[in-house]
């Protein structure tokens, strides 16, 4: 499975970003598995930003994006997003995503598997 992630870049607090990644693979469907947001600031551990289910209907945020971050998928076109708003500069990280492999909690990391390379999104104060 690749995971390619994009949307990265420069953006003043209070802006937005929308984050893709997009999954392929020879056997891979991407619509029978859940997906994952991760980021990594510097010096930091990479920690949980948000989940999707399958086909949608669920999601879950870390508390510090939740109300902010949005996270959806199209599955016709194998691709996870990631809507970023009132973007802070506590934001700045590399940002990954993941297919969730694991059955049990879907804010775990060890849950997930297949990570994307990641895109740096940097929010200036």
């Amino acid at each position: 499975v690749q995971l390619q992630a994009s949307g990265g870049g420069l953006v003043q607090a209070g802006g937005s970003l929308r984050l893709s990644c997009e999954a392929s693979g020879r056997t891979f469907i991407f619509s029978d598995h859940a997906m994952g947001w991760f980021r990594q600031a510097p010096g930091k551990e990479r920690e949980f930003v948000a989940y999707i289910a399958w086909g949608g209907g669920s999601v879950l945020y870390a508390d510090s994006v939740r109300g902010r971050f949005t996270i959806s998928r199209d599955n016709a076109k194998n691709t996870v997003y990631l809507q970023m708003d009132s973007l802070k500069p506590e934001d700045t990280a590399v940002y990954y995503c993941a297919v969730k492999t694991g059955v049990s909690r879907p804010d775990s990391i060890y849950e997930y598997d297949h990570w994307g390379q990641g895109t740096l999104v940097t929010v200036s104060s």
